[in-house]
Order: C-alpha cells, then structure tokens, then sequence
C-alpha cells in the first residue's frame, strides 16, 4: 500500500465513514493539534525521563490515537471503529496521575517558567500543544455536536502535563524556576 493517494491535493480530505470535508474544517483542525500533541508526548518520552512517568505517557498515547481516530469519524459513525472510545474511567485516571505526582512536589505559590531538565521542557511544550488541541476541540462543537468527555479529557490533559513536567525536574534535580513580576 502506498502513502500517498492524491486524494487530498484538491484541499479535501475523508473522515472514516466515507464523508470528505475541507482541510482547514473545525473538526479536521482539532484531530490534527490532537495527533500534534501525541507527537510532542513522544518527544518528551525520548527524552530520558523515569519510567514512571513513561508508562503515564504512553497510556495517554494510546488515549491519543482514540480520541484522533473519534474525532476523524463522520458523524453517527464513531460505533464503527472498533474501539472502546474514551469515558469518565479515563478522565479519573488522568486525575489519579495528577494527585500522585502532586503528592511529591511541593504546593506552587508562585507561577513557574516552562523549562528546567529537557524532559520537563518537552512536557511544558506538551502542555501548551495540548491546551491548543483543547480550544480547537471546543471551537470544533460550534460546528456539530461532539463528546464533551473528549475536552474533559484535553483539560485534564494538559494539567497532568504541567505536574508531570514539575516532576521530571524533581527527578532530575533541577529546581522549578518561579517566576517573579518586574515591579513597576
């Protein structure tokens, strides 16, 4: 099977369920920034991090390419994919992560500068695609209706990105670096 199939040179692409759509469509956008965020996780999980947060990541992968898939569906035809699609159990999870790694940092005061160890610096650069994902996702239900869970979980997301990231500089024992307003 070849990669290319020219079907999209005329600014159309298909969703799984046969029905073609434009290219900058609402809902093409979202599914995009959402694989857009899977592939800066990735980048993140190549970069040295424990393990722990690892396996974290990679389930959210998982849930990534679900979610894509979800979101690349034409309507009525998400029954179709063959896949549990994501639910309020995958939310919580993402919420337990959140809350265990919570539980070994020390409470923020202050807001933070993205960056610290490389690890943590791909999780901040994450976070910030997620969040994108996430409002390309809500602009998206303007268009048509689609799962609430599926912003449930970009919001969730991209909170476990931050904490993790905080974690990945604690590993590596590099402080957060706070960020202080100039006085004016």
């Amino acid at each position: 099977m070849k990669i290319y199939t020219r079907t999209g040179d005329t600014g159309l692409t298909g969703l799984f369920g046969g029905e073609r759509v434009q290219k900058e469509d609402a809902r093409v956008d979202a599914y995009g920034t959402v694989d857009e965020t899977n592939a800066a996780i990735g980048v993140a999980r190549s970069m040295g991090l424990p393990s722990s947060i690892r396996s974290v990541l990679e389930e959210v992968q998982r849930d990534l390419l679900v979610m894509g898939a979800e979101l690349a569906c034409a309507p009525g035809k998400e029954n179709k994919l063959g896949v549990a699609l994501l639910a309020e159990v995958n939310i919580q999870r993402l919420e337990t992560a959140i809350d265990h790694a919570e539980s070994e940092l020390t409470p923020l005061k202050n807001f933070i500068l993205p960056g610290g160890s490389p690890g943590a610096a791909a999780l901040h650069h994450a976070r910030t695609v997620c969040r994108r994902a996430e409002r390309c996702f809500w602009l998206a239900t303007r268009q048509e209706p689609l799962r609430p869970e599926l912003g449930r979980y970009l919001n969730r997301l991209s909170d476990l990105l931050f904490v993790l990231a905080r974690s990945a500089n604690r590993h590596s024992g590099v402080p957060d670096e706070t960020w202080t307003p100039r006085q004016g």
